[in-house]
């Protein structure tokens, strides 16, 4: 019995630790909804098939403990193919595609973060490949001069 409950303790402490080793992905429609109930801010990665900077940042941006960590506890994340016409949402009343809504947002590069605030109203872009460091300091800038109150 000591055996089978040390099992199952490492069993869930290894599932725990292993929720927090990747980013938790979203579709868009799932993260707006979590917003709802509780607010935080989106951030979008736009990317398409084709982009090897997309890959790039998936591979090892995405990755990096820091990243995961800071994404995981401040935002929902989401990833908007940029060329995917088929797959389709409501949105504020509207039905997007993800083409759609990568237009809508103004995305002409990859990859693009969009980062969306809690109440769904105001954008800002952060564009192109950034290593883990680059890629933080690059968000924190962008959410201070976006979105925090001037004094």
């Amino acid at each position: 019995m000591k055996k089978l409950f040390l099992l199952f303790g490492f069993l869930f402490l290894a599932f725990t630790g292993y929720s927090q080793d990747k980013i938790t992905w979203l579709k868009f429609e799932e993260a707006v909804a979590a917003n709802q109930s509780n607010p935080k801010m989106l951030l979008v990665d736009v990317y398409t098939d084709w982009c090897g900077w997309c890959k790039k940042m998936d591979a090892e941006t995405f990755t990096d403990p820091k990243v995961i960590e800071y994404i995981n506890s401040n935002f929902y994340a989401v990833k908007l193919n940029a060329e995917d016409t088929q797959r389709t949402f409501d949105f504020m009343g509207k039905k997007f595609s993800e083409a759609q809504m990568a237009a809508a947002m103004r995305v002409r590069s990859y990859p693009n973060f969009v980062v969306i605030e809690p109440k769904l109203q105001n954008i800002a872009q952060l564009p192109g490949y950034r290593e883990p460091d680059a890629f933080l300091a690059g968000l924190n800038e962008l959410i201070e001069k976006a979105f925090r109150p001037k004094p």
